[in-house]
């Protein structure tokens, strides 16, 4: 393990790109401002281009592919072939904004608000802990309100990134101690993933405790510390799993799903034959035959293996390249943020939206036990899509280049068009080179 470590530290000694997101050097930027307005850099230009128009397929790819998995379905049990189809683009339509809206609201007057936005979530993981929530497929997640339902899990995870962005970017050198810069965020992971396992929502818990280690190792804790934990959680949820008599059903479906076919894995065996079924090209839209009850929930959590067998190969290779370019573009712009802060959040959220992404395609094709994971963008469901555009509109905004970053006040006299055009870690700070 140390030759390894050493290895990847001289590669990016070789190439001058540092190895984590605390080793980036920065421009001063003022402290935090006693009130909410004014204190920080400014944006001067727009957001990431090439994000905003993934998300923006994404999403409008997920509105029909939603209509193409769920019509049949919708029609045999609603006597509406369009009933989730109109839910979706609702959906979609109240998504755009929020996701405009986020990323053009400076993302460092979410600081103050830190603390109430995961005091509400805890609240609403309580109340869905202790049975008041709405239960659907043996699983008591969702709160309703009126005729929608909302995830209080999918806000976690994103009250999750925002208050560990904010506390990791307060700590500095204190984050390399466990006492400071571990335990207690440890503690508040632990107790949120104690929350999603009382639905239980074992993907939801894991997710959350993956981005925690994540952006803890992006701060520049101490690995040591960091590995051991990692490796006491992987010996807990092996334990949960083989403590939890459907979660073994699940894991032994994923090893053997047809020969599981007639109960815990015929889910997944029927998404395999519907990947296999496309082809290179696919049967075309709305041609699936998978979708006309052989395969359930065929528009939400799978909707994956409906886009494999309707486009192929070669749909789903696009699909994949989509959530690559997001997870590409969402570190490149944690490496050009101004401050820690905003690292930690572009982190976070791309680990959240890239995660969720390979992890449901994954469990799709067979590739991992199966969890209740959906595709961000893609699957129906108003409170994933809501809490993902929320989520990318925050990266959206810390890919805003703003004042005194040098680099970009320099592209923007060259082209026009402001915007960042190097690493922090080449730029100039306080006269020196970096």
């Amino acid at each position: 393990m140390g030759m390894i470590r050493s290895w990847i530290a001289a590669r990016f000694r070789k190439s001058e790109m540092p190895l984590r997101v605390a080793d980036v050097p920065r421009a001063s930027v003022p402290a935090p401002a006693p009130s909410l307005l004014g204190g920080w850099p400014k944006a001067i230009g727009p957001s990431d281009p090439v994000l905003l128009g993934i998300v923006l397929a994404l999403i409008a790819f997920g509105v029909v592919m939603t209509f193409s998995a769920s019509a049949v379905f919708a029609s045999q049990r609603f006597h509406d072939g369009h009933f989730f189809l109109v839910r979706q683009a609702i959906f979609a339509g109240i998504a755009l904004p929020v996701m405009i809206v986020v990323s053009r609201i400076d993302y460092h007057l979410l600081r103050p608000l830190t603390y109430p936005i995961l005091g509400v979530t805890i609240a609403l993981l309580v109340y869905v802990a202790l049975g008041f929530g709405h239960s659907a497929g043996g699983a008591a997640r969702w709160i309703a309100i009126g005729p929608f339902h909302v995830q209080p899990a999918e806000v976690a995870k994103v009250a999750m990134i925002l208050w560990l962005a904010y506390s990791l970017s307060k700590k500095q050198e204190a984050i390399r101690t466990f006492k400071v810069g571990i335990l207690p965020h440890l503690l508040v992971m632990g107790f949120l993933a104690l929350l999603c396992l009382r639905q239980p929502d074992f993907g939801s818990a894991v997710m959350i405790c993956v981005i925690t280690f994540v952006l803890l190792f992006a701060a520049g804790a101490k690995v040591g510390p960091i590995l051991s934990m990692v490796l006491a959680g992987a010996g807990l949820a092996v334990l949960l799993v083989i403590s939890s008599p459907y979660r073994m059903r699940r894991v032994e479906a994923f090893l053997d799903p047809f020969g599981h076919r007639q109960d815990a894995g015929y889910q997944v065996a029927e998404s395999i034959i519907a990947f296999g079924s496309g082809g290179a090209t696919g049967v075309g839209i709305g041609d699936s035959r998978q979708k006309l009850f052989f395969l359930p929930e065929a528009h939400t959590d799978f909707v994956s293996a409906i886009i494999g067998e309707e486009l192929g190969f070669v749909g789903i290779a696009l699909l994949v390249l989509a959530f690559v370019l997001i997870v590409v573009r969402g570190v490149r712009v944690a490496f050009r943020a101004a401050d820690d802060y905003g690292s930690f959040l572009a982190i976070g959220v791309t680990m959240f939206v890239g995660l969720q992404a390979f992890t449901n395609l994954a469990v799709a094709m067979g590739m991992v036990p199966t969890k209740g994971l959906v595709l961000p963008f893609v699957s129906y469901g108003g409170s994933a899509l809501l809490v993902n555009a929320a989520a990318m509109g925050l990266l959206l905004n810390v890919s805003r280049p703003r004042e005194g970053d040098e680099t970009a006040t320099s592209e923007s006299t060259q082209t026009g068009n402001a915007r960042a055009s190097a690493p922090s870690g080449f730029r100039t700070i306080e006269g020196g080179a970096a």
